[in-house]
């Protein structure tokens, strides 16, 4: 028999491929080359599938599924964890949010926050992020760093900040980034604007008529509040979603995140856009936004993903977190107890999330000719057992403290729980620092 080398194998007690549906395979194995998957195959057919490598991973007592994918955040804003609860969203942005990024945002605050939240991300097991914030380049930089898998979505606003002085200023800095990493495999760059009630009429035709021209997404906060809708509707006589819709902005490459303030109306005009929907259940719930239908959304076919928000409004990063409660936040919405089930919350974190960013031909499942982005979760802790279903356990019980490995096109970032990418400790002393200064305790 001809001998086939590859880079490495990873043999797993279980693997969730997320696709096929609903599956769970033991005993199998991935065969990877350079940096894609090219086999999964049951561990029994080994030899004679002829593979060989110097690097044969075994995970004995481990569920191996598809990397994480974390489909919006303000991965910066890490360093404002906790620093404003328990506060409606309008307090909590206009008295001390946008006070304190007007404060302290900048080069050095973006790419010390975003490397933060890359090492919590990591460790969690998302091994691609959507990220919308200031100096977009800063983010790109330290996800190169870490060698992590990003979309950017560039901000745009009708006011000036400490990034851009108007719309056209964000809009061409954006696409400057855009041609700036254009033919980096892990970095994807697409519109941002962000909300209907910052961004004008003119500013989105414009941003419509780019992104059809340039064939690129648009990643915008939609319906998370009641108040953001009736302000919609005194201001232009429409809800945001008809108005946007009558912009150009909906269309099968948009993703709208929150959506937590919904009627049928605005379902419909979705639905018939082909436009995705990214859920950010933890951080709706805290600042008391509202509920997106999840359940009611997916019956009628509409792709839901799943996103963190920031740390500031979560107050964690961590996606297994993120798919439990919107598995049962999904039950309590629709009163179905058997709606968005613990296979349902995990697509949404995976190939959901991928279609949303438009990559579900990469990523998002284990499949032949798909980048090994992959995470390994331990499952013998004591409290995952009894063990009856791996895909349950994992959703329901909080996994992410217990991922052990974690790899990005093959290579493993994460091993043993430990980054291979990144110094953990000058991360950790980075962000003491910057808490001490926000916290006003060293001038």
């Amino acid at each position: 028999m001809t001998k086939k080398s590859v880079d490495s194998l990873i043999s797993a007690r279980w693997v969730v491929p997320v696709i096929p549906e609903n599956t769970v395979l033991e005993n199998h194995c991935l065969a990877i080359d350079q940096g894609n998957i090219i086999d999964l195959f049951p561990e029994n057919e080994l030899d004679s599938r002829g593979y060989q490598t110097a690097n044969h991973e075994r995970l004995d007592n481990h569920v191996l599924i598809p990397g994480l994918i974390n489909c919006h955040g303000h991965a910066a804003m890490a360093l404002l964890r906790g620093y404003a609860d328990d506060l409606a969203l309008q307090d909590w942005l206009d008295n001390h949010i946008w006070p304190a990024e007007g404060k302290w945002v900048g080069e050095q605050f973006v790419y010390d926050g975003t490397s933060l939240a890359i090492a919590e991300m990591l460790k969690s097991g998302t091994t691609c992020f959507s990220d919308m914030y200031f100096f977009p380049d800063q983010t790109a930089r330290a996800a190169q760093k870490a060698q992590m898998r990003c979309q950017l979505t560039f901000p745009i606003f009708n006011f000036p900040s400490a990034y851009g002085e108007g719309p056209l200023d964000y809009i061409h800095k954006g696409l400057a980034i855009r041609d700036d990493y254009k033919n980096q495999q892990l970095v994807n760059v697409i519109f941002g604007p962000h909300a209907p009630y910052t961004v004008s009429d003119e500013a989105f035709e414009k941003i419509a008529m780019y992104a059809n021209e340039l064939d690129v997404g648009i990643h915008i906060h939609l319906h998370e509040t009641a108040h953001e809708v009736a302000e919609s509707i005194e201001q232009y006589g429409k809800r945001p979603i008809e108005r946007l819709n009558a912009l150009g902005i909906l269309t099968s490459r948009t993703q709208c995140v929150h959506m937590a303030n919904l009627n049928q109306q605005d379902i419909d005009i979705v639905n018939n856009a082909g436009s995705h929907v990214i859920h950010c259940p933890e951080s709706n719930m805290k600042l008391a936004s509202g509920f997106c239908p999840v359940h009611e959304l997916q019956e009628q076919g509409i792709n839901v993903a799943i996103g963190t928000d920031s740390a500031a409004s979560n107050n964690d990063l961590d996606m297994f977190c993120e798919m439990k409660i919107a598995a049962l936040l999904g039950k309590v919405v629709s009163g179905n107890p058997s709606a968005v089930n613990a296979h349902n919350s995990l697509r949404m974190a995976t190939i959901n999330g991928a279609r949303a960013l438009g990559l579900e031909d990469t990523i998002g499942s284990l499949e032949s000719g798909k980048a090994a982005d992959l995470c390994a979760i331990n499952m013998g802790a004591v409290e995952a057992q009894p063990l009856y279903s791996p895909v349950s356990t994992l959703v329901y019980t909080n996994s992410g403290n217990r991922v052990e490995q974690v790899w990005v096109n093959g290579k493993m970032l994460v091993k043993d729980g430990e980054l291979t990418t990144l110094n953990i400790e000058e991360i950790y002393q980075k962000a003491l620092e910057w808490g001490q200064k926000i916290a006003g305790q060293v001038p």
